[in-house]
């Protein structure tokens, strides 16, 4: 029988796609050449935002800029554990300007903020899972900030390699389940980092490559409802039979620039889960 899964109240934040965009390529799915349709963006975002709070989730929001058409990517402005900010430092320079934007209205919010040196991408490749921190590195996010945030936040922070450029961010190949396990597709992984997480969660569930494409995996759980693309029905059907209930939310305008709902979605994490 399916455990009995209990979810956890979350604050989220977003940041409207006023100004969502693909006018440059920095990653397999983003193409110049493939219009965006921003009505259907600002609908699709609505719908999710309208799903957290419907789960009883808060959620904030952040301005967005013009000349800034990936800030409604807000996971990729910062990681937050215990109420204290680790910034981001984008590998693009297209990017680097949200990492302002971001900064500011966390200070302006009362959060104690910690710019990055090394490149980072927040909860990009920044993780939280309970007692420690998934970290990945490959594409964006390097060793070097993953150092930068366990000396910040004192946790521990487990390194992965990515090795397949259409996951060129943790968070669209993984996401946290609850504090005990994760979802992910190893294709995604090197061969240690495969065997790092077979160790660290022998029960994870393991999402084939079609659902992982479908941006699956791109998927915020409150440790019950699991907020996931319907175009990864496999990995829902999974989800289920573990005591899970997906929530299917259709971003999919947003995957022309290689993002999703965990992309969306931050989470401000006040106290240690």
């Amino acid at each position: 029988m399916p455990e009995n899964r209990v979810p956890r109240r979350r604050r989220f934040v977003v940041c409207e796609p006023r100004h969502f965009a693909v006018q440059y390529a920095i990653n397999p799915w983003m193409s110049t050449g493939r219009p965006v349709d921003v009505i259907r963006a600002l609908d699709q975002w609505q719908a999710l935002v309208d799903a957290y709070r419907a789960h009883g989730h808060t959620v904030d929001t952040v301005a967005p800029v013009p000349g800034l058409p990936d800030m409604v990517f807000a996971a990729n402005c910062a990681v937050v554990v215990e109420g204290r900010v680790f910034g981001s430092h984008f590998h693009a320079p297209e990017r680097r300007g949200e990492s302002v934007a971001y900064e500011a209205w966390f200070k302006t919010e009362g959060f104690e903020v910690q710019h990055p040196e090394a490149v980072c991408e927040g909860e990009g490749d920044l993780v939280p899972a309970g007692r420690w921190i998934l970290a990945g590195t490959g594409f964006r996010t390097t060793p070097e900030a993953h150092r930068e945030a366990q000396e910040f936040f004192g946790v521990p922070v487990i390194s992965l390699t990515l090795v397949d450029p259409y996951f060129y961010h943790l968070d669209t190949a993984l996401f946290v389940l609850d504090d005990e396990n994760v979802a992910y597709y190893p294709g995604a992984l090197s061969p240690g980092s495969r065997e790092v997480l077979e160790r660290l969660y022998p029960d994870a569930v393991i999402a084939t490559r079609e659902d992982a494409m479908a941006f699956g995996l791109n998927s915020v759980s409150d440790g019950r409802n699991v907020f996931i693309a319907p175009g990864a029905g496999e990995l829902a059907d999974r989800l289920s039979d573990r005591g899970y209930v997906p929530v299917p939310v259709d971003l999919s305008e947003f995957h022309k620039a290689g993002g999703g709902i965990k992309c969306c979605t931050q989470e401000i994490r006040e106290t240690r889960s």
